[in-house]
């Protein structure tokens, strides 16, 4: 196995332009997790997906995990996302079934064209209220205060397969302004058991502006980020936020690769994030 096996697809595409490189590699049984490391650490990305069907000749439902260049993760929607797209390039269009590590969750594949359109449903979403300690530390570490917050989307950390701490902004400026040093990153994010931190920022109450620093893999920042998307749909559906079932998702302008993703919100406590998107071949 090398990373020739690797198919190199970036997710949550504007076009034919942006979206978050994934890693999709599909073969008959999983290597080792020490190679599916070392491959991941290889290829650069974010995250590389690794597929194998629960039945040896079957398409029906695939085991997947997920590994970063630093660590494994338990769910990531963009690689998500190019694993649909690759399935649906391979097998035809369709719904997959996917067993992950500790969840159960199905992608669609859908191919136009040069495309593929896509849509993943999240594992069960759930949220709570950041403790003030780690939410101080968070701004003080990405060079905000408490005056930046928008205070109708008060700090949570929020799941949707992966944890995340949510962090609504109050003005698109100081998203932009976003900066943190990597090390200081990974150690707050491994010390509160972090993948990401999504910073948010509402255009309207349907439209977001996010940035998702992912220095838990190594990563400094994610250009698209479908778990903490499904977190933060998650979470804006226990606070009662207006979002008249379903938000848009703009990621990636400040490192210029604008990203398109959006979340259809069901009426149900806890229940999964339906996150959509295209996927392009790089």
């Amino acid at each position: 196995m090398n990373d020739t096996d690797i198919l190199r697809i970036a997710a949550f595409s504007d076009g034919d332009q942006g979206g978050n490189p994934a890693g999709v590699w599909i073969g008959e049984a999983l290597p080792s997790p020490s190679e599916m490391g070392a491959l991941a650490h290889a290829i650069g990305f974010s995250e590389t997906a690794f597929a194998a069907p629960q039945l040896a000749g079957s398409t029906g439902a695939w085991r997947v995990r997920y590994f970063s260049p630093e660590s494994e993760v338990p769910f990531c929607g963009h690689a998500t996302i190019a694993l649909g797209a690759a399935l649906a390039r391979r097998f035809g269009d369709g719904r997959y079934e996917l067993a992950l590590n500790a969840a159960t969750i199905s992608v669609e594949g859908r191919v136009e064209g040069s495309r593929v359109a896509a849509s993943l449903q999240a594992p069960p979403t759930r949220s709570r209220p950041a403790p003030a300690a780690l939410v101080d530390a968070a701004l003080a570490l990405f060079g905000y205060t408490r005056a930046d917050l928008d205070e109708r989307i008060p700090p949570a950390l929020a799941h949707g397969g992966a944890d995340h701490l949510v962090l609504a902004l109050n003005s698109r400026a100081a998203l932009a302004r976003m900066a943190y040093e990597l090390d200081a990153g990974r150690r707050l994010m491994n010390e509160h058991g972090l993948v990401t931190v999504v910073f948010a920022w509402a255009e309207t109450p349907q439209l977001f502006h996010t940035r998702n620093p992912f220095a838990s893999g190594g990563v400094l920042e994610d250009p698209a980020t479908g778990a903490g998307t499904a977190a933060l749909a998650g979470y804006l559906r226990d606070i009662g936020w207006p979002h008249g079932g379903r938000i848009e998702v703009v990621q990636g302008e400040d490192m210029g690769m604008r990203s398109r993703l959006s979340a259809d919100i069901g009426l149900d406590a806890g229940g999964s994030i339906r996150v959509s998107g295209t996927a392009r071949m790089m």
